[in-house]
């Protein structure tokens, strides 16, 4: 078993770092005493936010990074990306697509332009991947899916893999639902549950692969630190389950009942359909590769998980 490199980076940049998981990390990476760079669009107002991360300005789907952020830097951990869940059309179809595949290429161009580059490139990814397989047992080597997602998932992998071709271990994290009441589909569920209007949506038998956002945080550290861990590498808990038993575990928490059935074509017109397709479609992921290296979940039961954060 691989155990976590003891070393420490002194220096890592993030992207991505004013959004909700971003956020958390650096805050993590700080607090265990690392020093922590950021890009962003806006870096004055990323500053008030986070004002003991390091900024530095980057349209990120337009240009390169300013070599100047890269300055001392071990590692870096790529979370940019346009929000899945809001209403889709072409226009914001594209920029789901651009804001990780170009956002990616533009920041490895950069690296491979460095005279001293970074040892690491820790990049988001999603089980996406994956498309919609039912009820299929899916490790990190499954073949990837078909939809629109999938395709957009399979580019932006390559474009952060391209980063080993100039020396850099590279790690794709693919992240499940992270479950966190102040964001994703835990914060959409939550309204109409707590007003008893909840329940299994389009069916409840698709697979729900969700992940506590403190083992979200976990897994980032653990690949950043695990000078063994390289890939594509599965964020999700190692107990997925279906939309029916995850609606029956959200009501029980809450006290609420949650047998109400929810079409979804009606998530997909209240909402938006990338809500819809995150709530619709199903993957049964298993976490193959960070349980074989040792890594140890905080929250590997459903309702533990719900317990923790809504308790």
């Amino acid at each position: 078993m691989s155990e976590p490199n003891s070393k420490r980076h002194d220096r890592i940049l993030v992207t991505g770092g004013t959004g909700l998981i971003g956020s958390t990390l650096c805050n993590a990476l700080i607090d265990r005493g690392d020093s922590v760079v950021g890009l962003s669009r806006d870096p004055e107002r990323a500053a008030k936010s986070l004002p003991r991360v390091q900024w530095h300005g980057w349209e990120a789907v337009r240009e390169r990074p300013p070599r100047e952020a890269f300055d001392g830097v071990d590692a870096v951990i790529n979370l940019a990306g346009e929000p899945i869940n809001q209403r889709w059309n072409d226009e914001v179809k594209d920029m789901i697509a651009r804001s990780r595949i170009k956002a990616t290429q533009n920041l490895v161009a950069k690296i491979a332009a460095l005279d001293e580059r970074p040892k690491t490139l820790i990049s988001g990814s999603a089980i996406g991947y994956y498309g919609n397989r039912g009820d299929e047992l899916l490790y990190e080597d499954a073949e990837p899916g078909d939809d629109f997602l999938a395709g957009v998932v399979v580019r932006w992998e390559e474009a952060a893999k391209a980063a080993e071709e100039h020396g850099l271990r590279v790690a794709m994290i693919r992240s499940g639902h992270v479950l966190d009441p102040r964001g994703g589909l835990l914060k959409e569920l939550l309204l109409p549950f707590k007003m008893g209007v909840g329940g299994p949506i389009a069916g409840g038998k698709q697979y729900m692969s969700w992940i506590h956002r403190h083992d979200e945080i976990g897994i980032l550290l653990w690949a950043l630190d695990n000078e063994a861990a390289s890939g594509p590498i599965n964020a999700t808990a190692p107990n997925p389950v279906t939309n029916k038993d995850f609606s029956k575990a959200l009501g029980k928490e809450l006290g609420r009942p949650s047998f109400l059935p929810t079409p979804g074509f009606a998530i997909d017109l209240v909402k938006g359909s990338g809500v819809g397709h995150a709530a619709r479609e199903g993957q049964r992921v298993f976490p193959k590769k960070a349980t074989d290296e040792g890594y140890e979940f905080k929250q590997p039961e459903l309702a533990g998980a719900l317990a923790n954060l809504l308790g």
